[in-house]
């Protein structure tokens, strides 16, 4: 029997970046919490992103932000990776050196970011809908920090390749599509986030079910025995998966909580 479902949002729910579901996916999940399912939200995206894009059932999901950096529910923080400030502000300065690369810094509840580029900015507040504070020196930010991101436009993983050698032994660090590089404390993912959920609630991986896309969502799925690669998914992400739903687009995640809603008797 399944007791907890787990989805990425981007890409798997909705394009990457819109912040429009099928109201569908409401009903689904209501009608799955009445059976005793729980629901968790998995997301690279803030805290904030997750409950407006999820308004009118935020009270009824988990919330796993920042990549698992932050788990919590409508309320509450459950669990919450600090990243070492020392490390946040080497990682900083090391960032600044690479042309056409953003840096988004998370604090618990709002993204600091030091670009000038207002289009980039406009962008993550109408479009990813983030509680956002421009400043001009993030070195300065007094703040608990939780993850650190690295966004290029285009082809961030192929211009990020230097960097990510040189932290992979102290951060944890996740490719979030093709615009970001996602760095949180090691031992961080969403797959942990999930494990966290699981052992809090007495849930097994074989009553788990979980959907992705992108390879930050590859140890979530192996916390499900009912993994599911969306059609539009990373060919790595495909291999590890045990199923595949239609994709995004064609609301695959949705086609299949429908068909576990009506199973579910």
């Amino acid at each position: 029997m399944i007791k907890l479902i787990a989805s990425d949002i981007d890409g798997t729910l909705v394009k990457d970046g819109d912040n429009q579901l099928n109201p569908e996916y409401y009903q689904e999940i209501l009608r799955l919490r009445e059976k005793g399912i729980q629901v968790a939200v998995a997301s690279g995206r803030q805290w904030h992103s997750i409950e407006r894009i999820f308004d009118p059932i935020k009270e009824k999901v988990f919330y796993i932000s920042d990549n698992g950096a932050y788990v919590g529910c409508y309320g509450r923080n459950l669990f919450l990776s600090e990243i070492d400030r020392q490390m946040v502000m080497e990682m900083i300065q090391d960032a600044r050196q690479y042309p056409g690369l953003d840096v988004m810094l998370s604090g618990p509840d709002v993204v600091y970011l030091e670009t000038e580029n207002q289009e980039f900015i406009r962008w993550l507040v109408d479009s990813y809908r983030f509680e956002v504070k421009q400043v001009p020196d993030l070195t300065k930010v007094e703040d608990r920090f939780i993850k650190i991101s690295l966004y290029r436009k285009h082809s961030v993983e192929e211009n990020t390749a230097e960097i990510r050698e040189k932290y992979r032994d102290k951060l944890k660090i996740t490719i979030s599509g093709d615009m970001w590089v996602d760095c949180m404390a090691k031992g961080v993912s969403k797959g942990a986030a999930i494990r966290q959920i699981q052992e809090s609630l007495g849930i097994l991986p074989e009553e788990t079910m979980a959907f992705g896309d992108q390879l930050n969502d590859m140890e979530m799925l192996e916390q499900a025995y009912y993994s599911y690669a969306v059609g539009n998914a990373r060919p790595e992400v495909k291999k590890a998966a045990r199923f595949q739903a239609d994709t995004n687009a064609n609301y695959g995640v949705l086609k299949v909580l429908k068909l576990l809603s009506l199973s579910a008797g």
